[in-house]
C-alpha cells in the first residue's frame, strides 16, 4: 500500500533571540508567539512579539501564514495578513523583530526506510557437484596464505547514485536534495556552491554507501577534517561529527539522517581568578551565547 508523503516545515532563525536554530514541524498548524502553548515560542520578555502572533496553516500541499498580532507580520519585507508561503520566504515578526526563513519539503517515508536499510545478501543456491571415484580424487590443495595488505591509502568506496535525502544549512539558506552524490565547491557546475575563500572549484562530495553518509575530498590536499583529524580521501559521517571543509572553514555539524548544519565552535571562557594570565593583559571578549539546534525527529509517525 502506498504511503502518503510527510511534509516537513523547516523554520531557520536568522535574526532574534533564537538565531542559529532550526525547528521542524509536521503538524497541520504551527502557532507562533510568546504564549507557552505556542509551537514556536519566543521569550516572554520579547515585547515585539505578541502572545499569539501568527499561525502557519497547512492547506493541501501549501502553507498559509495568518497574522494574529498587533505589531504586524512581514514576508520578504511586506506586511501581510494572510499569504501562501514559498520556499526561501523570510518572515519577520513585527518591524525589526525576529526573522525566520521558510522551507517545506515532502518526504516519502517508505523510500527513506528502504534506502537507509543495508542490503541483505541473497540466499546461496545449492548446487549438486558430482564426486569422482576414490582413486581419481586429487590431493587437497594446501590453504593459500592471504596476501599482505599494501600500505598506503585504504580501499576507495564506489560512488553511486542513491535516492536519499540531504539537507545542508549554510548561512541563512537551506539546501535540500533528494539524490546523492552532491558536489560542493565554488565552480558553477557544483550542486552546492559555497562562496568561501578556502573552498576550491571542486572541493568535496557527499555520497551514500553501506548504510552511511560519506564525505569525499576532491582537492587532493587533505583539506577536509572530521573532529580535527584530516581525512585521506573519504570517510563516513557519524552523528555529531564536526566537519571542517578546510582549516579556515566552513565548519558543519552532521546531525544524522542526512542533516548538515553550520557550526560555530564555542569561544574559550575568560581566565578566572588565579589564572596564569599576566596582569594588565586585555580581557578576552565575553562568551557569546550560542543557539543550540532544536531538531524534531521527522521519522516518528
Amino acid at each position: 500500500m502506498n504511503t502518503e508523503p510527510v511534509i516537513i516545515v523547516q523554520l531557520i532563525h536568522i535574526q532574534g533571540p533564537l538565531k542559529g536554530r532550526i525547528q521542524e514541524f509536521s503538524g497541520p498548524a504551527i502557532t507562533i508567539g510568546r504564549n507557552p502553548t505556542c509551537d514556536m515560542q519566543f521569550p516572554k520578555d520579547l515585547a515585539a512579539v505578541s502572545r499569539s502572533h501568527a499561525e502557519i496553516v497547512r492547506e493541501g500541499n501549501r502553507f498559509k501564514l495568518v497574522d494574529r498580532s498587533t505589531n504586524g507580520t512581514f514576508v520578504n519585507g511586506k506586511q501581510v495578513k494572510e499569504v501562501f508561503l514559498k520556499d526561501g520566504d523570510v518572515i519577520m515578526f513585527s518591524p525589526d523583530g525576529p526573522k525566520v526563513s521558510f522551507l517545506a519539503k515532502a518526504i516519502e517515508m517508505r523510500d527513506i526506510e528502504q534506502n537507509l536499510n543495508v542490503t541483505r545478501p541473497e540466499p546461496m543456491m545449492q548446487v549438486d557437484v558430482p564426486v569422482p571415484p576414490a582413486g581419481e580424487r586429487a590431493a587437497p590443495e594446501p590453504p593459500k596464505k592471504p596476501a599482505p595488505e599494501a600500505p598506503g591509502r585504504p580501499e576507495e568506496i564506489a560512488v553511486r547514485k542513491v535516492q536519499v535525502p540531504l539537507i545542508v544549512q549554510y548561512g541563512p539558506t537551506l539546501n535540500s536534495y533528494r539524490e546523492l552524490p552532491v558536489n560542493i565547491g565554488q565552480g558553477p557546475g557544483n550542486d552546492l556552491i559555497m562562496t568561501h575563500p578556502s573552498i576550491a572549484d571542486r572541493h568535496a562530495q557527499i555520497f551514500f554507501a553501506q548504510g552511511k553518509y560519506w564525505i569525499k575530498d576532491l582537492t587532493g590536499r587533505k583539506s577536509i577534517s572530521i573532529n580535527g583529524r584530516p581525512i585521506d580521501l573519504q570517510a563516513a559521517l557519524n552523528v555529531n561529527d564536526v566537519l571542517s571543509l578546510s582549516p579556515q572553514g566552513p565548519v558543519l555539524r552532521f546531525l544524522g539522517e542526512g542533516r548538515l548544519a553550520e557550526y560555530e565552535e564555542p569561544e574559550p571562557a575568560p581566565p578566572g581568578p588565579g589564572s596564569d594570565a599576566p596582569e594588565g593583559s586585555p580581557k578576552p571578549p565575553d562568551e557569546k551565547k550560542k543557539g543550540g539546534w532544536s531538531i524534531k525527529d521527522i521519522f516518528k509517525r
